[in-house]
């Protein structure tokens, strides 16, 4: 005993009954604890006894040791916990050994344990109306969280962290229960900022007065980006990459030198985005707006058992449409006219997997169709202008204007796309990121709440908040919007244009509290949302990419109708949605928070690259190589040639009949080879082709 009171440094005494948890520490490691008995006596209150735990035995040691090792310990601390009863009759004790010593607040838990863990109001976690150190906090959560059903991981070390931001357990444990604190649930702020951008007023741009005049009635100024745009020569014909977030007015830059040209007889102006639904309000929009000055028609493509494409007249001034729907024009030589601008919308769908290729074969199939009929050495010298004026067209006098929010590599972009750069960083408002957790039950429940919540609210401008909820699959569409308590719509590819168009206009009437949809509306529909919340991190069976998040949570908040965008996280602990998964949903949920956008990179697989490679001989013929050299994305041309010969889809240069129906209908080797077998074992055809929808849609 002699040997360890000289080492202690700190001696703490707890009550604990009738009876006094004593705990000797040093360099803040306990050396022992045990229990001391107190006696009164005529001289006041004195040491009976100390025991000393080890494990479950017990070493008794005399009152004497006692009071040696308080003597020689450099502290004597009594909990703050301790009754004011017990605290004096402890000073007591020590005062007759002419000894101090100190109440301070400690963790009950701890000390009822034989710890000692002094707090302070920095390191206090409160719950049940006290206050315990970090330590006990922490196994706290941990028993609440497996209660909860073993929410580990990313979830966790959120829920730790909060905790200890908050120092308030049972807020926590609130949260947990579905209450959504909002000081809780957020994650971050993107403030809303505005770049110093000299503004162009309206009546000094040179536009055909048709345009001109259309533009002055809406605007006196142009904003930033279209600003930035017009300086840099948009409406001169420069070929431009304008990256910019989402509402800050890209679209208009497209239009005003589209229709400027269509008006000046300069060539028609297509305007292609990826998906019918988009393609759908961007015509009706275009209709109603430029209707009294030019013809617009609709092209969204072919189906595989019918060559539908939409509401499609090919000698109009301006053509909406689909990438699939202008390629498969393209590739079963349909005549455009001349083409006197392309506005590309969504151009960062380059980067993704199953569209990107497509998109690449589209533009470089297009530039060959607008280079038709310009000789060589009037190409040559615009390539000349091109370099001496930064972005002049790259294809005969076609202008070529992409348009994106979200690129990781604008610059590289810009160079293989042979476009200025115009990047413009404002966010009309700002938008909060917020993260909550629950399980696939409980997201209901929640959004029920966070959508009543935001429909309840009016803007400063008038304007109650509206809801887009993302979800993976159209079935899951249509369950969440049955169970919101306000009225709401699913929206997605499997509704006809007219449900569709319906639940467009009856959220722009603020008819509506929420739409529930997959990723159509994540390219870039216009519905003036408030508030965007993810129900679930993936599109089908993958997860979601840092740029298709951007992109998705872009659509909340709107400068002409909210004063701020609110977004919510809600993750599943732990969940993943198809065991080709490695991550899980709150380890993708932060990783999405935190991370940078990725690349725009077109890659090619084997599939792709034959795909590409049919599509451009069965539209070039011989130049096919010269379509493929330029496309954005590395193509294995030989390779590629190869395959073709082998599969009997080009005889030569020159599509064989199978080879013009695989291009024609988009298919790639293994769906063809798949049709082919089934036709000559007598399958019916409508029945392959749902089969083959139907795995699409797996």
């Amino acid at each position: 005993m002699s040997q360890q009171a000289a080492q202690v440094d700190t001696l703490f005494l707890h009550e604990r009954g009738e009876e006094y948890t004593v705990v000797a520490q040093r360099d803040g490691e306990r050396l022992f604890h045990g229990v001391l008995e107190i006696k009164e006596t005529d001289a006041g209150p004195r040491p009976r006894r100390l025991r000393i735990k080890d494990g479950t035995d017990e070493d008794l040691r005399s009152p004497d040791q006692f009071v040696e090792l308080a003597r020689r310990a450099a502290r004597l601390r009594i909990s703050e916990q301790t009754s004011r009863r017990a605290r004096e009759q402890a000073r007591r004790m020590f005062g007759a050994y002419q000894l101090e010593a100190k109440v301070v607040r400690t963790c009950r838990y701890c000390a009822n344990a034989g710890r000692y863990s002094p707090i302070t109001s920095e390191t206090e976690i409160r719950t049940d109306g006290e206050s315990i150190c970090p330590d006990c906090a922490r196994e706290e959560l941990d028993r609440e969280l497996a209660f909860e059903g073993n929410i580990t991981g990313q979830a966790r070390e959120r829920l730790e962290e909060l905790m200890l931001e908050v120092q308030d357990l049972d807020r926590i444990s609130n949260l947990l229960s579905g209450n959504l604190d909002p000081d809780l649930t957020k994650f971050d702020e993107i403030s809303a900022t505005v770049d110093d951008v000299e503004l162009v007023p309206t009546d000094s741009l040179s536009l055909h007065p048709g345009i001109q005049d259309h533009v002055e009635s809406r605007f006196d100024t142009l904003l930033p980006v279209q600003s930035l745009a017009v300086e840099h020569g948009a409406t001169d014909g420069r070929d431009q990459l304008i990256v910019s977030a989402t509402a800050t007015g890209k679209t208009l830059v497209g239009e005003m030198a589209g229709l400027d040209r269509v008006l000046n007889n300069k060539g028609k102006m297509l305007f292609l985005v990826p998906l019918v639904a988009l393609a759908n309000q961007k015509y009706e929009s275009f209709r109603d707006r430029y209707g009294d000055m030019v013809d617009v028609s609709l092209r969204v493509g072919a189906s595989r058992i019918a060559d539908e494409g939409g509401r499609f007249d090919p000698g109009a001034d301006v053509i909406v449409g689909t990438y699939e729907g202008i390629d498969h024009a393209l590739r079963t030589g349909k005549d455009l006219g001349t083409i006197g601008t392309v506005v590309i919308d969504e151009v960062h769908t380059l980067g993704e997997d199953e569209r990107g290729h497509r998109l690449d074969g589209l533009i470089s199939r297009l530039k060959h169709y607008c280079e038709r009929g310009t000789t060589e050495a009037s190409r040559h010298d615009r390539a000349g202008d091109a370099r001496e004026q930064g972005g002049s067209p790259a294809s005969g006098d076609t202008q070529w204007i992409y348009l994106s929010a979200t690129v990781g590599n604008p610059g590289q972009l810009a160079e293989k796309l042979r476009a200025q750069l115009i990047e413009f960083e404002e966010r009309p408002v700002p938008i909060e990121r917020h993260v909550t957790f629950a399980d696939g039950r409980e997201k209901i429940e929640t959004e029920k709440k966070l959508v009543k919540r935001a429909f309840d609210t009016k803007s400063s401008k008038g304007y109650r908040g509206q809801t887009i909820i993302f979800t993976n699959s159209r079935r899951r569409c249509h369950e969440i919007s049955r169970k919101l308590t306000y009225d709401s719509a699913p929206y997605h590819a499997g509704l006809d244009n007219k449900r569709r168009h319906r639940v467009e206009q009856q959220f722009a009437d603020q008819e509506l509290a929420a739409v529930v949809t997959t990723a159509a509306l994540a390219a870039g529909v216009d519905f003036p949302a408030s508030q965007v919340i993810f129900d679930s991190l993936a599109m089908g069976i993958e997860w979601l990419t840092v740029q298709e998040f951007s992109q998705m949570l872009g659509r909340a908040g709107r400068p002409d109708y909210h004063d701020k965008g609110t977004v919510y996280l809600l993750v599943e602990p732990d969940c993943t949605y198809h065991n080709s998964m490695e991550m899980t949903e709150d380890e993708v949920a932060f990783k999405l928070l935190k991370g940078e956008m990725e690349p725009v990179i077109t890659r090619y697989d084997e599939s792709a690259a034959v795909e590409e490679t049919l599509a451009n001989v069965t539209v070039a013929g011989k130049r096919a190589k010269a379509l493929n050299d330029r496309m954005i994305g590395e193509l294995p041309t030989k390779h590629a040639l190869g395959k073709l010969l082998e599969y009997e889809f080009i005889d030569g240069l020159s599509p064989t009949p199978l080879g013009r129906a695989v291009t024609r209908h988009f298919l790639a080797p293994d769906e063809s080879f798949q049709l082919l077998d089934g036709i000559r074992k007598g399958e019916d055809p409508y029945e392959i082709v749902a089969g083959m929808e139907l795995r699409d849609e797996h």
